[in-house]
């Protein structure tokens, strides 16, 4: 009997040592930095070079761009008066043919209210860049030149090469909480998973949905997590012939997180199928929702969710906000850290906080803070 209640002051003095150890470490990896201009949950965000694009938020119409290298904010517009936030999407559109390094396209879309607009965001910082790089000085020259003459950095209506307004969305969808990706053989196909179970393919090139189709889950499907496995592999030079192949791939493979479910979904051009796997689901992520998330090679890191201050079950309460829907974004092209933009607190309160932490922090195993998704360890359930 003193040997076994021995063990157990033992095993807990052990488990207390770990937590500690665990929560020095979480302290010290968090960096808070300069708050937002106006407070944000719900927000939108997209990385461009040493920008963070912040696209509005639940009910807030703002956007700013954040200088991750200055650490300051600066106004880009608004979304129009008619337009309401609550739950939309932002990608960034990737046209292929474009020699325009200079400037990129945004498409906002869905929410409870639906909009379709679109953005040409053109560096709002070239004025006063600080950077001593004398080609970085004369693109930003050229920037100068290319701001504002063709409604830049301001959302207009999405339109076809005829200039007719697009909807996305059939009158019944509900894109409040909708997510999507960029995928295709040509970064032409926008893949959008919504409420209650659905995934619909919308043809950017032709203006139109191609594809409707029905998860199979149980979970009510919204603010979830969404990636695409092809757009997060790493980007390297290619020869002629490695493009050619390229282009015969047409399998789009992607990954959706809500609740209990996890899928492994495949989409193929060729015949306008999809295919369903399902995944295991840990138990840290399976109760809870609305958390955010960021891909990284072949890790997604869920930080917080609706109810919980947890990297994944490990209680941090210096870190996330409580009931931390936020949006994470790696901030440089070789994806050092991580921004936690927003959120809201335990008495549902948008917050304006800004925080980045270094993503090795997080993908050291000794942690174990994380969910760690390797598709090697996974088993595939067809259904």
């Amino acid at each position: 009997m003193t040997n076994r209640t021995t063990t157990q002051k033992s095993r807990k003095k052990q488990a207390e040592k770990t937590e500690q150890s665990q929560y020095l470490i979480a302290s010290t990896s968090i960096q808070v930095l300069k708050d937002l201009p106006t407070p944000f949950v719900l927000s939108q965000c997209v990385l461009y070079k040493h920008e963070i694009i912040i696209c509005g938020g639940y009910e807030e119409r703002a956007c700013y761009s954040y200088h991750t290298l200055k650490n300051e904010y600066k106004f880009i517009c608004e979304y129009p008066s008619d337009v309401t936030l609550i739950g939309h999407c932002v990608v960034k559109l990737i046209d292929n043919n474009s020699k325009e390094r200079n400037q990129i396209t945004l498409l906002s879309f869905g929410g409870y209210y639906k909009h379709a607009l679109v953005m040409k965001y053109v560096s709002i910082w070239s004025n006063d860049d600080n950077n001593d790089n004398k080609n970085e000085k004369s693109e930003s020259n050229e920037l100068n030149k290319l701001k504002k003459p063709n409604n830049c950095n301001e959302w207009v209506p999405f339109t076809d090469d005829h200039n007719n307004p697009i909807i996305i969305g059939r009158d019944n969808d509900e894109y409040m909480g909708v997510r999507a990706v960029i995928d295709g053989s040509n970064n032409h196909l926008l893949f959008i998973t919504y409420s209650s179970k659905n995934i619909s393919v919308f043809d950017l090139n032709r203006f139109q949905f191609i594809k409707h189709d029905t998860l199979p889950t149980s979970n009510y499907i919204h603010y979830h997590c969404f990636v695409s496995k092809s757009a997060n592999r790493q980007k390297v030079t290619k020869t002629n012939e490695e493009k050619n192949e390229s282009k015969k791939k047409l399998n789009n493979e992607m990954l959706l997180f809500c609740e209990k479910t996890g899928l492994s979904i495949t989409y193929d051009e060729d015949s306008n199928t999809f295919q369903y796997y399902k995944l295991g689901i840990c138990k840290n992520i399976s109760s809870f929702s609305q958390y955010a998330y960021v891909f990284i090679n072949d890790a997604i890191l869920f930080f917080g969710g609706y109810g919980h201050k947890a990297v994944h079950g490990l209680h941090l309460n210096i870190l996330c906000p409580c009931d931390c829907m936020v949006v994470l974004e790696i901030l440089s092209e070789d994806n050092n850290y991580i921004h936690i933009i927003g959120g809201c607190n335990d008495k549902i309160i948008s917050i304006s906080a800004n925080m980045k932490t270094k993503v090795d922090v997080w993908r050291d195993a000794s942690h174990l803070v994380i969910f760690f998704l390797t598709f090697l360890n996974y088993i595939h359930f067809f259904l």
